[in-house]
């Protein structure tokens, strides 16, 4: 009774779209319209992906540290190593571009060599001072700047590691942009329009190579690349699903009609996005893109099946309204079931996953919707297909590989179920292999220039990415006693003997810098002032820098003096290597800051991104679970047969095992990009299994139960349509290799590497799983066919 409610429901449906043509159009016309409209409220993400939920405690850290001391990705750093800079020229020109960014309203501070202030002591009014390090009335010296060039390097170590590597001899100098614009529009640009073209003016002018990092130039310049891959994608995947297309029909007409769906497919995808509000990311970028490869499927199998309704009897009207009852229904159990595989991502707790696998599904779903009423519609208004428009549907290359299966299928059931058993056990073999791995700049171009500069910077400096460590004295004024100070540096001489981080910086430096210029500038005493010494110099140092905006050292310690900052720097690591970096930083901060009068926090973007990744990480096995359940139920429900749904998800986990292997081989990590596959492949390759099932149910009731002419029927059907989407997906998913982002390259390398597995699944396992189910009923069949 129920399926022929489903069934009494898709041919009302048909009758309704083919009978308000022109009104569906026009309602699909307007609200292209107001999609595209939506496109004015579409702007790039000007912060780092936070991949862990709000509640997290990391994040609790995290925030409670801004809360203290602001934003603290605020670093752009500019260096170079070449002797040739002391000299007149060159130094005029780095003099010219420091005083022209300091000059800029998005600058709060910049610490360089030309306006370099050093500690003195001023006897007189017992304080300390801060005097220019360059008297600018000599620069025109090259002697002098020698001089200089000496001096910086071993006369004033609180710079050592902040500005200069003595060993190498590369300088840097550190441009912090403020707080409050650093993560807004006009930090692009302040960094596009106003820092590049002074960088690349002083490189003319002097032939130095300057190297420019930070978390605010890489966030730009990444964001700039992004943005215009997005048309790179989208024109790739046009023009490569269009191109097999219309290899395989022949028609200009069927593809003329597909590439139209496709474009409005996108139009309101990049409307949705604009709609709710959400930024374009790493990850909603790929949303057009994947949008195109997943709508040109539905257009495959309906324009396949209008072609053979065609053939068969030559009824356009009966023909249409076949490709909207019979293709619609299974059509919309395999978008329904791809929406599924994107929407599981919102259960993860991630923000960022939250807005992709939501915008996804939306428009998956919506892809369908367009091609379901716009195919049948604009072919109602043409004339039938030519008989070349035809041709493709009896190919020798497709009769061919048809035949192949159904021989295989036929008697060589026991060695499709070996060749699936040997993949299956090497596939977890790799699968033992794989490793969980992220960081804020591994899903960045390797090709770019900027990428070159922070390996400039992880090799003189120890990196570019922040990791801070908050120090909580529970009492006012607490940093600056004594046993605090010593207790932080201690913390900080196993930071510097930790190979992974640069040299930190805190309120000890300034301490340290103190006695040195309490002893006039003498480099030897660079270090703790004794007990005896502490009174007087630390009195001097707290009048160094009064009401200052040079003094760096005043970011460092909260206005009450409870909470102390301590910030370094960390290279480009993986998570198995953060994590040990963490445990030795935790086991001398439990060592040494006893826990009933301190409180002690490590935290920073880099260490938050990567606790997000491992996060990710875990609850995949819980998002990809749930997709699986979810689809099977679906299944279950359209089939009513646990046996069916048992060979489809058999047939379908095949795949993603084969690519999990393949991670773990090649040594592909898990991270944001790659978690995506699993959830992404399989939500897609469920579809042709469908389409499968559900002409196989259509059969059995045409051929009386008749499994095995059921099954043989299915596949030939069904098989031109999963060879054809099957090629498509796997060809239009590679396109995302031709991104410059490494995560991007892997998730369309993988995704397309499932699908090549996943298309021998459903057109050969898939059918023999069934036979095998259903061998009692086939022993029947064979019997009866015997005694007639």
């Amino acid at each position: 009774m129920k399926n022929t409610i489903q069934v009494g429901f898709w041919e009302k449906l048909a009758r309704i779209i083919l009978k308000n043509r022109i009104t569906i159009l026009v309602i699909l016309s307007a609200l292209t319209l107001f999609f595209g409209y939506q496109w004015k409220n579409l702007a790039m993400t000007y912060t780092e992906a936070n991949l862990l939920p709000k509640d997290h405690i990391a994040n609790k850290d995290y925030q409670k540290f801004l809360d203290k001391f602001g934003e603290e990705g605020n670093l752009i750093v500019i260096g170079f190593k070449d002797p040739k800079f002391f000299t007149p020229k060159n130094y005029a020109a780095w003099n010219e571009l420091m005083t022209g960014l300091k000059k800029s309203k998005e600058v709060d501070l910049i610490v360089s060599l030309n306006d370099l202030k050093k500690l003195e002591k001023d006897t007189v009014n017992e304080k300390f001072v801060l005097a220019p390090f360059i008297d600018q009335s000599k620069v025109l010296d090259p002697v002098y700047l020698k001089g200089i060039q000496h001096e910086l390097f071993n006369n004033l170590p609180f710079y050592e590691g902040l500005l200069f590597n003595k060993e190498s001899g590369s300088i840097r100098s550190a441009v912090y942009i403020n707080k409050n614009l650093v993560n807004t529009a006009n930090r692009k640009t302040f960094i596009l329009e106003n820092l590049v073209p002074k960088i690349n003016k002083f490189e003319k002018t002097t032939g130095i190579d300057l190297k420019v990092s930070g978390m605010p130039y890489i966030r730009t310049i990444n964001a700039d690349n992004m943005k215009g891959e997005i048309g790179l994608f989208i024109g790739a995947s046009l023009l490569t699903v269009s191109l097999i297309f219309f290899f395989f029909f022949r028609s200009f007409r069927a593809t003329f009609i597909s590439i139209c769906i496709l474009i409005v497919g996108v139009t309101w995808s990049f409307g949705t996005l604009g709609l709710f509000g959400y930024k374009i990311t790493i990850l909603t970028a790929i949303i057009p893109p994947l949008i195109i490869v997943i709508g040109i499927t539905n257009c495959i199998f309906l324009i396949n099946k209008y072609q053979q309704e065609i053939k068969i009897h030559n009824n356009q009207a009966k023909a249409l309204q076949r490709v909207i009852s019979k293709i619609g229904h299974s059509t919309f159990m395999t978008n329904l079931t791809a929406a599924i595989g994107f929407a599981t991502l919102m259960i993860t707790g991630n923000e960022l996953l939250f807005e992709f696998g939501l915008v996804t599904s939306i428009n998956v779903l919506s892809v369908y919707t367009l091609t379901l009423f716009i195919v049948p519609i604009i072919y109602s208004f043409m004339p039938l297909p030519k008989a070349k428009h035809l041709y493709h549907l009896d190919k020798t290359y497709i009769s061919t590989l048809l035949n192949t299966v159904t021989t295989i299928v036929k008697g060589k059931k026991t060695i499709v179920y070996c060749i699936y058993a040997v993949l299956f056990l090497v596939s977890l073999n790799g699968v033992r292999q794989m490793k969980v791995s992220g960081s804020l700049i591994g899903e960045m171009p390797k090709s770019a220039s900027f990428f070159k500069d922070i390996l400039f910077y992880e090799k003189e400096f120890n990196g570019v990415m922040p990791l801070e460590i908050m120090v909580d004295t529970k009492k006012k004024k607490g940093v600056m006693k004594a046993s605090t100070i010593r207790k932080m540096d201690e913390l900080q001489n196993t930071i510097s003997e930790i190979p992974e981080l640069a040299k930190p910086v805190s309120v000890v430096n300034l301490v340290k810098y103190s006695k040195q210029a309490f002893y006039n500038g003498n480099p030897e005493y660079y270090q703790l002032p004794t007990s005896q010494e502490q009174t007087f110099i630390l009195s001097y140092a707290k009048n160094a820098t009064k009401n200052s905006k040079e003094n760096l050292m005043k970011a460092y310690v909260d206005s009450t003096g409870q909470y102390a900052r301590i910030t370094t720097f960390m290279k480009d690591i993986g998570t198995d290597e953060m994590a040990k970096v963490e445990g030795k930083l935790r086991k001398k901060i439990d060592e040494i800051f006893p826990k009933d009068r301190f409180e002690v926090t490590i935290t920073g973007k880099a260490l938050v991104f990567q606790k997000g990744t491992t996060y990710l990480a875990h609850n995949l096995i819980e998002s990809l679970l749930f997709a699986i359940a979810t689809i099977a139920f679906l299944m279950l429900y359209l089939f009513r047969s646990f046996k069916m749904v048992a060979a489809s998800l058999i047939t379908n986990i095949l795949p993603l095992c084969i690519t999990s292997g393949l991670m773990g081989y090649f040594g592909i990590p898990l991270k944001p990009s790659t978690i995506l596959v699993f959830s992404i492949a399989f939500g897609i390759s469920v579809d042709n299994a469908i389409q499968f099932m559900a002409k196989y149910k259509d059969e059995l009731t045409q051929n009386k139960g008749k499994v095995k002419k059921s099954v043989f029927s299915a596949l030939r059907e069904t098989g031109v349509s999963t060879f054809y989407t099957s090629i498509v997906l796997i060809l239009g998913f590679a396109t995302f290799t031709l991104s410059s982002f490494s995560g991007t390259i892997a998730l369309g390398g993988l995704i397309s590497c499932t699908l090549v597995f996943a298309m021998f699944a459903n057109l050969v396992v898939l059918p023999s799983l069934v036979l095998t189910f259903e061998k009692k009923k086939t022993k029947k069949e064979d019997l009866e066919n015997l005694q007639k």
